[in-house]
């Protein structure tokens, strides 16, 4: 009996594949192997990216937070420091949003938590 080859599986796999590959340089979007490679390698670089995204906009909002209490004279690590003692649970996101487009808000928080 004659080997069996499940050619419109393999077929759709490796079409899949160079799918994903369209657009890189040279043999990485024709060749199936080294465009296997390539997109895995790929995937690893988004998954890596994901994690270091979330890390850039967190000190992004750090800077934001203390340009914003340093106009009051006052330094973030303090500033979270006391917002801590005094159990007031904002992220850092919205204390970020809030220094850039409501310094007065700002104002108010650095003063109930120095006080």
């Amino acid at each position: 009996m004659p080997r069996s080859t499940n050619a419109v599986s393999s077929r759709k796999k490796r079409k899949k594949i160079l799918k994903l590959a369209k657009g890189y340089y040279g043999a990485r979007s024709k060749a199936y192997t080294v465009a296997k490679n390539a997109v895995e390698k790929s995937f690893v670089y988004s998954y890596i990216g994901r994690k270091k995204k979330k890390k850039n906009f967190r000190s992004l909002w750090i800077m934001r937070i203390n340009a914003g209490v340093r106009k009051h004279g006052k330094s973030y690590s303090e500033f979270i420091k006391k917002l801590s003692k005094h159990n007031i649970k904002i992220n850092r996101k919205i204390l970020s949003d809030i220094s850039m487009n409501e310094p007065d808000v700002l104002k108010k928080i650095v003063d109930y938590v120095f006080i």
